[in-house]
């Protein structure tokens, strides 16, 4: 039984979800990816596990969870300025993480990229958010989320009511049904965007936004205008 397998035994898929042009993506991202990512993405499309980890996706519905959109580069740079500072400790060269997802508390996910050629031999890492405390899984991720979701594998970081509700995708019920690979995914005409994708991308330009509860005025207007800020 493959990785996969594995994990759409235990976590069943939408009956439906994105074709995604890989060979663009790539060429785009300047990058080859790990078959398990490509093969989950394909299989699950744009949603949450257990209504709590993101998977960015190249067909998201916004360019803050994008795959191909701003997140990963916006978060490396934070990570440098914080490792050159001394700000938080940061275990890995920022050079070589690249993120993959975000939690509903702001936990962010990476890909562990070397060997930069062996993209199979990638493992996961990850943060909390705004906070010194780092993991990681010496595995690729399906198998990382096919252990988390099972619960043979704690993440400090995360909740112990992750698997209180039982292990489920929700796909995102608003993703566009295509997009030019390389440019960020626009949200459909009213859709009204969602609050962990406008806290992700408060985090990344340094906004202070709690977790839970109302996210303050001046950080949605700013969302709003980011040309403004």
């Amino acid at each position: 039984m493959t990785s996969i397998d594995r994990l759409t035994d235990l976590c069943p898929p939408p009956p439906t979800a994105l074709s995604t042009n890989w060979s663009s993506t790539e060429q785009a991202l300047g990058m080859q990816l790990p078959t398990d990512y490509k093969q989950i993405a394909d299989t699950y499309g744009p949603g949450a596990f257990c209504g709590f980890l993101h998977l960015y996706h190249p067909y998201a519905p916004t360019q803050w969870t994008s795959l191909t959109g701003p997140m990963s580069a916006t978060i490396r740079t934070q990570l440098q300025h914080d490792r050159d500072s001394g700000t938080h400790p940061v275990p890995h060269d920022p050079r070589h993480l690249f993120a993959i997802g975000v939690t509903d508390n702001g936990e962010y996910l990476f890909w562990l990229t070397e060997p930069a050629d062996a993209p199979e031999k990638w493992t996961i890492a990850g943060t909390e958010a705004r906070g010194p405390r780092w993991f990681t899984y010496a595995g690729g991720l399906a198998d990382f989320l096919t252990a988390v979701l099972s619960g043979c594998e704690t993440v400090p970081l995360f909740p112990d009511s992750l698997l209180a509700q039982g292990v489920f995708f929700s796909p995102t019920t608003a993703a566009p049904t295509s997009t030019s690979v390389g440019t960020a995914a626009q949200p459909p005409a009213g859709m009204t965007a969602d609050s962990r994708d406008i806290r992700a991308w408060a985090r990344a330009n340094g906004y202070d936004v709690p977790d839970r509860g109302r996210i303050p005025v001046a950080i949605l207007e700013a969302w709003e205008n980011p040309g403004n800020g």
